[in-house]
């Protein structure tokens, strides 16, 4: 697990000095401050990374609630008050806890046990989001014949329109499916190129090229007039 840079906002110092105790059983948790109200704890974070606060709520000036709802940019906030009353509203913030003074270490304990389950849950979801996307970005599945075919982008040679069909090149098998191949052309990979009105074609594929035609598996297809001047410069680069 990466270093967990802390912070604690407390204005009573023996509550301060408490929780700086706790946080150093934890080898996971680095303090990079304590302050005594929440303008200095705002100097810190205009200034410092910081993952986790341990936030008292009854301060001077500005009090804890307040001063989480004026954070932009919100690090994780773990309450820590001598007060109940504040554990609805404080909730409602997405708080990881609410801890109750004197805060014991295995109170402590739990509640950075509640932020470490937490972040472990977000960046799953996070990995999860990030396999979707690439599943997303390597592959498609179009409509031939009342079903869904997967087709890998990379394993295409090259697409041509029928109309409001098209004909999708793959080795030697073509997969055709109903569909303008202008608005396929939005779904493919940057490396892919439409070479004429009713082409689009894998550069990966590409084997030999003139300024009149393209090369793929021994098959020449023609370049538009229209898209010459850009397959060309493309093609050169």
């Amino acid at each position: 697990m990466k270093e967990i840079k802390c912070l604690v906002v407390d204005d009573e110092p023996l509550a301060i000095n408490l929780l700086e105790k706790h946080i150093q059983k934890f080898s996971q948790l680095t303090l990079k401050g304590s302050c005594w109200n929440a303008i200095q704890a705002f100097e810190i974070l205009k200034n410092e990374a910081i993952d986790l606060v341990f936030l008292d709520i009854q301060m001077p000036g500005l009090n804890g609630i307040d001063f989480v709802k004026s954070l932009k940019e919100k690090p994780s906030i773990i309450f820590t008050t001598a007060y109940r009353d504040y554990a609805v509203e404080s909730y409602e913030l997405d708080v990881i806890d609410y801890l109750l003074k004197p805060i014991t270490f295995e109170r402590f304990f739990k509640a950075v046990n509640k932020y470490f389950d937490r972040i472990e849950n977000d960046s799953e979801k996070i990995q999860h989001i990030k396999d979707n996307e690439v599943e997303e970005a390597s592959s498609i599945y179009v409509n031939t014949n009342r079903k869904h075919t997967k087709v890998v982008f990379d394993n295409i040679s090259y697409v041509e329109s029928l109309k409001d069909y098209i004909k999708i090149y793959i080795n030697e098998e073509v997969i055709i499916t109903k569909e303008k191949i202008s608005e396929f052309e939005k779904k493919l990979p940057h490396y892919f190129l439409r070479i004429h009105r009713s082409f689009i074609v894998n550069t990966q594929k590409i084997t030999a090229f003139t300024q009149q035609d393209i090369e793929i598996e021994e098959k020449e297809i023609p370049i538009g007039i229209s898209y010459k001047k850009e397959v060309i410069s493309f093609l050169k680069k």
